[in-house]
């Protein structure tokens, strides 16, 4: 008896003590209750306040970083240029900037078919929204239609439910179609800019000449482009429909299980959000170096299949393996290293948004089961489970579209990635329009010296003549052949360039054809068009045979020229090239890969009738008739001449002296000499020189033997 009385005596403070909390509970659920509206209101005041605090302070770091960007490019020298390491892809200004530009050019204005697109696309996803709300509310009421054991009711919400299933599979087809035109679109829209730039002005010719920040431009135009229209059309599902799911369910949830608890829940999923943001990483750098290193292991093969005879016959296969090997397993390695982290990062992320997130919800699906809202009515099992059913369908829903959000964190960096290769594209392309360079030089001397030429320009003047004064020649790596180089040509001023090998006649015919920047003095020479260029190999192009006369000249051209098939026969039976037509049943309209089929000598005779199709005022034949016999020469330099063209001439056979009558020759020592070529006087002088050499040649074996004859 006395223990029982000790037992109850010491179970009264513990009954006594849970009343006391469970009394504490329940005064403080009342007064929260009673305050319902005063603290949610508070609670969204507060929100609205942090909303705004933080609007402020990324508006003032904005205007920071700009601040610190300009001091930067004040302070930055060519010095510190040369060394400077590789753009940072990361969520910037800059990054915006470049953004901006690029959908500028993708989505033109609001009356194009992107615009008209992109408001469909909302529409679609506006209404696969709101199918998804009712689909949540049917769920609920097939559920307590099972639960209440009301078969009836179970069929015809089940009959509902297929019947809501057309518009919506309907939506979400849309949807898909949507995003792919969108991509297209883009890509078709950034491409044709692209070409527009990249094939104007010879811009194709400095990026891969004269300018060394791009080395894979056909990797950027041809897969970069690709990517990020890609990117930037899923982007947007990716980013609008979570955001719009988010913003309707949660409004739903709040009518729900209150607002309170919606917002305490975004609280800790932002904190939560807010740390796996830190512990991401730059997945916009690393898409940004697989695709240039992509790039550089395309570009290896290209330049093996471009150069393959030469590899071939030094046996260098081996060389050049392990030169593709090497570019291979960088980029493999650096891809491994993309798999390690992101399974680092997508094993947080999924315990993260599927498993913490999703307890977070269960625990907000239960507040209307375990607390009595104000202005609830009493629920019974049924009420209670399909009220749990269509919060719970709710939350998963905007879980879901949440962790869509954070997914389309690595999404966005990687459409950084992109952004930043066709950005940096455009930049270089509108630099080298504006004359502007970058490239690395490895001058044999030194280019300290050298630095003023090479930042200087000259002026370039639209004239029938052609004049240089004072022109500094550059070689490609910085050399200054020579400082100021001085002549004029009139037409019918035949020139004949010599001189050893780097010693600037390449650079000085570049320079005619405007491929090259003038670096000082002035340039007086006609236009583009009146200038033609012939090299040892010539360029035949993808096409018909007729094609290959006329080049660049489209057939269209061709007709509003005037000229008609029978003219290029003419043409062709000049040069003994008739029997290129037998050859072929289709003719003219014949195709080929003429770069193959054609003997090196049969390839400058079509470049040289080409010459005789466009009848330039000035033509600059570069060895362009080494293959040919020397009747085949005469032909081409007589009719050309008879044609009024002047030539400009770099051979060294000594069968073209006599087609010109001016000399233009260089000692590779930074001298040159111009003057007026007389043909005759000046094979004599060869003639004679020759002979000396040959007897010079013979001077120590004479003094040998009259050596042996004194001794004997």
């Amino acid at each position: 008896m006395a223990n029982a009385q000790s037992k109850l005596a010491a179970a009264m403070p513990a009954a006594l003590r849970e009343r006391t909390i469970r009394g504490v509970v329940s005064q403080l659920t009342s007064l929260y209750l009673a305050n319902r509206t005063r603290i949610s209101r508070a609670v969204y005041l507060t929100l609205l306040v942090a909303l705004i605090n933080r609007v402020r302070h990324a508006v003032a770091e904005q205007k920071a970083a700009s601040l610190r960007d300009a001091a930067k490019r004040a302070d930055k020298s060519p010095a510190k240029d040369d060394g400077q390491k590789k753009k940072k892809v990361e969520l910037n200004r800059e990054f915006f900037r470049s953004l901006l530009r690029l959908l500028r050019i993708v989505i033109p204005g609001w009356r194009s078919k992107e615009t008209r697109l992109l408001i469909s696309h909302s529409f679609f996803l506006v209404v696969r929204t709101l199918i998804s709300l009712k689909v949540a509310a049917m769920d609920g009421a097939i559920v307590k239609a099972l639960v209440k054991g009301n078969g009836r009711e179970f069929l015809m919400r089940i009959v509902y439910w297929m019947l809501i299933a057309v518009p919506a599979t309907f939506t979400n087809s849309m949807l898909s179609y949507h995003q792919a035109e969108l991509s297209l679109r883009y890509r078709t829209r950034l491409t044709q800019f692209i070409h527009d730039k990249y094939l104007s002005q010879l811009t194709f010719y400095g990026i891969s000449a004269l300018d060394d920040r791009i080395k894979n431009p056909d990797q950027l135009i041809a897969v970069d482009v690709a990517k990020f229209s890609n990117s930037l059309a899923e982007l947007y599902s990716n980013l609008a429909k979570p955001l719009l799911d988010m913003t309707i369910y949660t409004i739903s949830l709040s009518k729900s299980v209150g607002g309170e608890g919606v917002v305490f829940m975004s609280l800790l999923v932002q904190l939560s959000a807010n740390v796996m943001r830190a512990l991401t990483p730059p997945f916009g750098k690393y898409v940004a170096d697989e695709a240039r290193l992509e790039g550089e292991f395309r570009f290896q093969h290209s330049r093996l299949i471009d150069h393959s005879e030469e590899v071939a016959l030094y046996a260098g296969h081996e060389a050049e393996k392990d030169t593709l090997d090497k570019g291979y397993f960088t980029l493999i390695k650096h891809v491994n290293y993309i798999l390690r982290r992101r399974f680092y990062h997508g094993f947080m992320e999924d315990f993260v948004i599927k498993y913490f997130w999703g307890a977070l919800g269960l625990l907000l699906c239960s507040v209307p089961v375990f607390v009595k809202l104000p202005g609830g009515t009493v629920m019974n099992m049924g009420d209670r489970t399909e009220s749990f059913v269509t919060n719970r369908r709710m939350l998963l829903s905007a879980s879901d579209a949440f962790g869509r959000i954070m997914f389309s964190y690595r999404e966005i960096m990687e459409l950084a990635g992109y952004t930043s290769r066709v950005a940096t594209l455009l930049e270089v392309m509108d630099d080298i329009q504006r004359g502007h360079f970058e490239k690395k030089l490895v001058s044999s001397s030194g280019t300290e010296n050298n630095e003023a030429v090479l930042k200087g320009r000259g002026k370039v003047i639209e004239s029938e003549d052609i004049r240089f004064i004072d022109v500094p020649i550059i070689s490609p790596n910085g050399d200054v052949l020579v400082k100021a180089l001085s002549f004029s040509l009139k037409p019918g001023d035949h020139l004949l360039v010599v001189g050893p090998n780097g010693c600037g006649k390449s650079s000085l015919f570049r320079i005619l054809g405007g491929l090259w920047p003038v670096y000082g003095g002035t340039v007086y020479k006609p236009p583009f068009s009146d200038i033609f260029y012939i090299p040892q190999r010539p360029y035949l192009s993808r096409g018909s045979l007729r094609q290959q006369i006329i080049y660049p000249d489209g057939l269209r051209t061709m007709r509003a020229k005037g000229v008609t098939d029978a003219d290029l026969l003419a043409i062709l039976k000049i040069l003994n090239l008739e029997h290129m037509l037998d050859l072929y049943p289709e003719g003219w309209d014949a195709e080929a890969e003429w770069r193959d089929v054609l003997s090196g000598g049969l390839q400058q005779r079509v470049a040289m009738a080409r010459l005789f199709y466009h009848k330039p005022r000035y033509a600059i034949l570069d060895e362009c008739t080494s293959s040919v016999t020397l009747d085949t020469e005469k032909v081409m330099y007589d009719n050309a001449k008879a044609l009024g063209i002047t030539l400009m001439t770099v051979s060294h056979r000594r069968s073209l002296w006599k087609y010109h009558c001016k000399i233009l020759q260089f000692d590779g020592q930074g001298h040159y000499v111009f003057t007026k070529l007389d043909a005759e006087r000046r094979l004599r002088l060869e003639d004679e020189k020759e002979d000396l050499e040959v007897l010079l040649r013979q001077v120590p074996e004479v003094e040998r033997r009259i050596g042996e004859l004194t001794a004997a």
